[in-house]
């Protein structure tokens, strides 16, 4: 037996994997454990967590992998301060500390995590070499194309490559500072989102906007060749030498300085986030068409931040010459630790690779389960009400029901989901016919700005009828966007709404999960990966006729989702959901305690609106 842990820390979204003899036998991000959103501190629980699931000790492990080079990092980082010198020292200052006393020890920090246990070789794989073994090795494809696009590893920016059995090679990499990924993030610092979070709430946001500076960006901040290669002009940004992602002469360019954090949104962010959202579109195509023309392949596999950009890959599939695209779930940083253990696996002890269907990534539910007996005690302890079901055909039947009746159902059953998504484990579910659940769940549920889509889930079988998708096409990890089936549609009339006004006309037969532009984050449900979710929209397609129901997930703003129990009976308490599953357990929220509703709203104060 050959045990490897992949371990990816101290940047963003720090997680752990376990990968033994070629099989993935768990994966975690550490946000879950700790309950500290995009938690970059080192995966202790995470790690813990991987080794329980895989029955194995510190000193059992064989190997221990790194997600990158962090002596390459650091000097990409002492280069580009110099280059920048004296405008950065303020950075300089702030980043120095944390490396010479952490990053640049990375062994001692990795024995420490492990309790001093593990005494054999780390081994450090170069950043965008990880995304590429995380994009390829658990892909279904004998050889690809492969493509990373992120903010930045040690240098790289972007890369491209092929793989092909047990091996992956980049050929072309775009470097630092100019980067595609950077590029999205310094829109997010000025619509007044956070960094390296806030990016899916850009793309959320550009439907309700116009490209207008779409054609300005082009001209003025980034040169785009037609492989999909990019080169920013730095006059109109900060990140390589300050606190900032932008400069003054950006601000002057797009008329007066970055949105505050919390403030109402104007017309000028809404028109920000369309254009920079067609100009990385634009990216990703050209570099998508160029890698097909350099590689010949026909099968293409994407990781890195950028690949979390479902609108973009939507556009790839459909406009792109590629049969079939391939993308890591745990597109950021939090899949470099499956990457690396990937890659130590079939790259540096050279063992064989053998491709399955759908993918080797077991629907990423990598994460932890409860037992019935667990939850069982928990509950009694919180004096609950609940109703148990042995029978799962029951169960299923009464979550559609409820659903039917418009209740919002949090749904925590089997392993949780490794990645951003919520995949129908860790999810918050309801009926997308509701002409007021989206702003129901936003506002009462999620408590998030009004703006933001929901995503659908739909029975497999029946994706064609609602989307613009070919027979039964397979989306099981949400990272694709469709438009709605033009049958599904409802004309609405041409009242010159703009902006966040549009939210108010009705779209089409599923509302809740039809944004303002026609198109849904689609995710796919099949018997086979997704049990138990499946029963209940089939139970629910039986009563209503519709395969189609909102998914999203189980969290708060500025909440990790869930990942216990107690995590998920906060959650329920303190929020207008009206129904929790655990999982053979059903609870009515009208049927609980005043006093454990006013405990679980006091623990949820205490996260950070983002």
């Amino acid at each position: 037996m050959t045990a490897i842990l992949g371990i990816s820390a101290f940047y963003h979204d720090s997680a752990a994997a376990l990968v033994v003899d070629g099989e993935i036998v768990a994966a975690a991000q550490e946000e879950r454990f700790s309950r500290i959103k995009h938690d970059h501190g080192f995966p202790t629980n995470a790690i813990a967590y991987c080794l329980e699931e895989g029955g194995l000790n510190p000193e059992q492990i064989d190997y221990v992998g790194f997600y990158d080079k962090p002596f390459l990092k650091f000097e990409r980082i002492l280069e580009t301060y110099l280059a920048f010198a004296p405008a950065g020292f303020a950075s300089f200052l702030k980043a120095m500390p944390l490396w010479l006393r952490q990053k640049l020890h990375l062994p001692r920090e990795i024995r420490r995590g492990l309790d001093g246990k593990y005494r054999r070789r780390v081994v450090f794989t170069e950043h965008h070499e990880t995304h590429a073994a995380s994009a390829f090795f658990p892909s279904p494809f004998e050889e690809a194309a492969i493509l990373t696009l992120d903010g930045v590893g040690e240098w790289a920016t972007a890369s491209f490559g092929v793989g092909r059995g047990n091996r992956v090679e980049l050929t072309h990499e775009l470097r630092f500072p100019h980067s595609v990924g950077l590029l999205y993030s310094a829109l997010t610092y000025f619509c007044g989102f956070r960094v390296n979070s806030g990016e899916y709430k850009l793309m959320g946001l550009a439907p309700y906007g116009e490209p207008r500076y779409a054609d300005l960006m082009l001209e003025k901040l980034v040169d785009l060749k037609e492989d999909g290669s990019i080169r920013l002009n730095l006059r109109y940004f900060n990140y390589c030498q300050g606190l900032t992602m932008t400069s003054r002469h950006f601000d002057r360019l797009f008329g007066g300085p970055p949105r505050q954090p919390e403030s109402p949104l104007t017309q000028r962010e809404m028109d920000l986030a369309a254009s920079i959202q067609k100009v990385t579109e634009e990216i990703m195509l050209r570099s998508a068409r160029h890698i097909h023309e350099q590689t010949g392949m026909r099968n293409l596999c994407l990781a890195g931040g950028v690949a979390l950009n479902c609108v973009g890959n939507g556009r790839i599939l459909r406009e792109s010459p590629f049969d079939r695209i391939w993308i890591q779930p745990a597109a950021g940083d939090a899949g470099g630790a499956l990457g690396v253990a990937l890659f130590i696996w079939h790259q540096l002890l050279g063992n064989e690779r053998t491709p399955t269907e759908p993918d080797g990534q077991s629907a990423s539910l990598l994460g932890p389960r409860f037992e019935n007996r667990e939850i069982q005690s928990f509950l009694e302890a919180r004096g609950a009400i609940y109703s148990r079901f042995d029978s799962e055909d029951d169960l299923c039947q009464r979550v559609a029901e409820l659903a039917e009746a418009e209740k919002v159902v949090g749904l925590f059953q089997g392993r949780m989901e490794f990645g951003p998504r919520a995949l129908g484990c860790r999810s918050i579910i309801g009926d997308a016919r509701s002409r007021d659940m989206q702003s129901v769940m936003n506002l009462k549920i999620k408590f998030r700005e009004s703006f933001r889509p929901f995503a659908p889930i739909v029975l497999r079988e029946r994706v064609s009828e609602y989307f613009e998708m070919e027979d039964e096409q397979d989306s099981p990890y949400m990272l694709l966007v469709a438009p709605v089936a033009k049958n599904k549609r409802i004309q609405i009339d041409a009242d010159g709404a703009t902006g966040l006004d549009k939210l108010k006309s009705l779209r089409s037969q599923v509302p809740a999960i039809t944004h303002v532009d026609y198109s849904a984050r689609v995710q796919t449900v099949d018997a086979e990966r997704h049990g138990r979710l499946y029963s209940i929209m089939k139970a629910f397609e039986r009563r209503t006729g519709c395969p189609v129901m909102i998914n999203t997930s189980f969290n708060v703003r500025g909440e990790p989702i869930v990942c216990a129990i107690e995590d998920a009976w906060r959650v329920f308490m303190a929020t207008n959901m009206d129904v929790l599953v655990l999982e053979n357990f059903v609870l009515l929220k009208e049927e609980q305690s005043d006093e454990e509703k006013v405990n679980a709203e006091d623990h949820l104060a205490k996260f950070e609106l983002d």
